[in-house]
């Protein structure tokens, strides 16, 4: 079983909202440092955003989603959080989680990694 567990991907219409969810299991939950990556049909994958462990109060974001999309997490659900806004067909991706030790870790691509979820966005 993945210890990461994506949900709430799916088709949206241009200019639409999406969030997607990223379940972990609640051991030390707090203490990594979680992110998001995609990979948009026939390119490399590519980082998203990433926020700090215990209350996440240091976030990254790639310049493509700035402004648009906001990660959080709810170390009491032990989830992370992608909320979307005004999505584009170019956001259209398979989106997976991921998670570090450290932002850095995460921003690296060298974490822990779930199986990915779709997202579709339509023009």
């Amino acid at each position: 079983q993945a210890p990461l567990v994506e949900s709430g991907g799916g088709l949206v219409q241009a200019g639409g909202s999406l969030r997607l969810s990223c379940s972990a299991p609640p051991q030390s939950f707090s203490d990594w440092a979680m992110g998001w990556f995609r990979q948009p049909p026939g390119k490399e994958r590519e980082f998203v955003a990433a926020i700090n462990w215990g209350n996440g109060g240091r976030s990254l974001y790639a310049d493509s989603v700035k402004g648009r999309f906001t990660i959080s997490r709810d170390n009491e659900k032990n989830t992370m959080y992608l909320q979307m806004n005004s999505l584009k067909p170019e956001d259209t991706a398979v989106y997976t989680c991921t998670r570090g030790d450290t932002v850095h870790i995460v921003r690296t691509g060298a974490g822990q990694w779930g199986q990915g979820i779709q997202v579709t966005v339509s023009s």
